[in-house]
């Protein structure tokens, strides 16, 4: 044992998780899945709606919808400061946790440092994902200068017009992006919860949050939805 109450499925357990976290946020940012999707598809989307910002004269729709989704970003970020705080006062009192887990049969019994540690463990993803709805959050305001900033478009000086709407629509993927990791960051840290009842169960329920991200990601009728295209005279 590498650590009080460590056993090799637990070592394995978090390899698992790694592995699969980490494999999977580089198929869809860097890899092959990277190439469509429904963040792909939504980013394009973005791109279009700058342009369509870009030669508006009223922009109070863009700055309403840009808002809208900063507020998300921002109850999320307290939500994972709410968890982290909740799961500070629980690492406080695991010895009382212990003490109740091991009334119940299902539950793998281990010792008080590996109940600290999962906690911890816990915590951990819950500050990462504070971190990525803070910045999403910080990036739309950005974004909402970037808006501000682009000139109304007129023949002279369009083509520096949509270069600005350009950027705008880069920091509003960016903001998808990050906005996106922590919310991926909230589904992992469901599955860990299956780590208080055992290894193997944490394992499986970090195979099964994988599966329910790809498909929502990849096979979900939402992305049918928005890569549709309207028949021709409709």
């Amino acid at each position: 044992m590498i650590m009080p109450g460590m056993t090799i499925a637990d070592i394995t357990a978090i390899f698992w998780f790694f592995l699969l976290a980490g494999g999977y946020s580089y198929l869809t940012n860097t890899g092959p899945l990277s190439k469509d999707g429904l963040v792909k598809a939504i980013s394009q989307k973005r791109e279009q709606w700058m342009a369509n910002m870009a030669v508006r004269e009223n922009r109070m729709v863009d700055v309403q919808v840009l808002a809208n989704l900063s507020r998300g970003n921002a109850f999320f970020a307290s939500t994972s400061v709410f968890v982290t705080g909740a799961l500070a006062a629980l690492f406080g009192n695991v010895q009382e946790l212990q003490i109740l887990a091991e009334k119940f049969p299902f539950l793998h019994h281990t010792t008080v440092f590996m109940w600290q540690f999962k906690v911890l463990f816990l915590m951990s993803i819950f500050i990462f994902a504070f971190f990525k709805y803070a910045w999403a959050y910080r990036l739309s305001h950005y974004t909402g200068i970037l808006i501000g900033a682009t000139p109304i478009a007129n023949g002279r000086n369009k083509k520096a017009c949509l270069d600005q709407a350009s950027k705008a629509a880069i920091l509003a993927s960016l903001v998808g992006r990050h906005a996106n990791t922590g919310l991926r960051a909230y589904y992992f840290g469901i599955a860990t919860l299956g780590w208080f009842i055992h290894p193997t169960v944490f394992m499986l329920t970090m195979l099964w949050v994988i599966g329910v991200i790809y498909r929502r990601e990849y096979r979900s009728r939402a992305l049918a939805t928005i890569l549709s295209e309207a028949a021709p005279g409709n």
